[in-house]
């Protein structure tokens, strides 16, 4: 067996990003791991749901034997066997972040050895994290250039407090291997899209949203095409628990891709909702940089796994990005980091990494 690799969760952000990085790596690399400390930073320490359900998934897709997986636990020991394949369900039993627990698993179906197949239930637009429709129009897209081809079927939309939120991702083909990208400068925008929903609330919600948005977008972009697509369902056919609202744009460049995002909630007007989003996306794309705030953490780690270097641009660089880096230096130590531009929290940025063009 190799060596046990020793993580100190609460490093940086302290808090499920050095969890699901580090489970994700040990899954692919077949490393062990033991994190203590986990959600050291956050009000409640330790695993949460889930947290619990992103762990409880990766092991069961690698048949791992893991020590310490319990609500509230603040250390654990993941031990990897072989990775899988076939059809998985999860449910996180709560509205907890359906994407996270996508985080952790995404990495390893890259080394599946046959098609893969996984249905989360949970929370598809909660506070905290991203959206459903950016893994569904951005990410996607984005994990294109590392060779990762993958669906994304949005059943049915869980918002915080209740859930319900159904999503199925499918890898009919693992590529097994990475290659590395060039993601540095966005070049120019070619066109912005977008997804105005509301569920349990009326239709005008998600239409103030959308407009709120486009108005906010037409003034800085001017005659760039805009086009937002509005999703709402008539009471007695509409199928989530609800009630919630939110919004997603994506700006389409002629070398990348970039979102920004936005959720309703209590006594937020909807016009609030819409200009948020405009306005993350519209700050992202004022650096120039190829990658979103979401984006500019999460591709971190597939480029550290590809084979060759890969050039990264960040419109912000995050603690979730230190994080990121932090527990990749720990995990996969042949891989070399190198900031060619910026290296400052918060700050855009310019990275190269040579991957360890891991195989399986």
């Amino acid at each position: 067996m190799k060596d046990l690799v020793e993580i100190d969760g609460s490093y940086g952000e302290g808090g499920g990003q050095i969890l699901r990085t580090a489970i994700a790596l040990s899954a692919v690399t077949g490393r062990p791991v033991a994190i203590h400390n986990i959600r050291a930073k956050r009000p409640r320490p330790g695993l949460q749901r889930q947290h619990l359900t992103a762990v409880r998934a990766v092991a069961q897709l690698v048949n791992a034997k893991v020590e310490g997986a319990s609500l509230g636990s603040t250390s654990l020991r993941f031990y990897p066997g072989d990775i899988g394949s076939g059809t998985f369900n999860f449910s996180i039993g709560t509205a907890g972040s359906i994407t996270l627990v996508l985080q952790a698993l995404l990495p390893v179906l890259v080394y599946a050895p046959g098609p893969v197949t996984v249905t989360i239930s949970g929370g598809t637009d909660v506070p905290w994290s991203p959206p459903i429709d950016y893994v569904r129009f951005v990410l996607k897209r984005l994990l294109e250039a590392f060779g990762l081809r993958f669906s994304v079927k949005l059943e049915k939309r869980g918002h915080y407090p209740r859930g319900g939120g159904l999503v199925r991702v499918s890898v009919p083909a693992p590529p097994r291997k990475l290659q590395p990208a060039v993601l540095a400068e966005r070049g120019n925008i070619v066109m912005v899209e977008g997804i105005s929903h509301s569920v349990r609330l009326p239709r005008h919600v998600a239409e103030r949203q959308a407009q709120s948005a486009t108005r906010e977008l037409e003034r800085v972009l001017g005659s760039v095409p805009i086009h937002i697509d509005v999703e709402w369902y008539e009471p007695d056919r509409d199928p989530h628990l609800g009630p919630g609202s939110g919004i997603v744009l994506w700006a389409i460049t002629d070398k990348s891709i970039l979102g920004g995002d936005s959720l309703g909630a209590p006594k937020k007007p909807a016009e609030e909702v819409g200009k948020e989003a405009a306005l993350k996306l519209l700050e992202d794309l004022a650096t120039r940089k190829a990658l979103d705030r979401h984006a500019s953490d999460m591709l971190i780690l597939y480029a550290a796994l590809a084979c060759g270097e890969s050039v990264l641009g960040g419109s912000s660089l995050t603690m979730h990005a230190w994080t990121v880096i932090h527990v990749i230096e720990r995990v996969l130590p042949e891989v070399t980091v190198s900031f060619e531009e910026g290296g400052k929290v918060g700050r855009p940025f310019i990275v190269k990494i040579t991957g360890a063009c891991l195989t399986r």
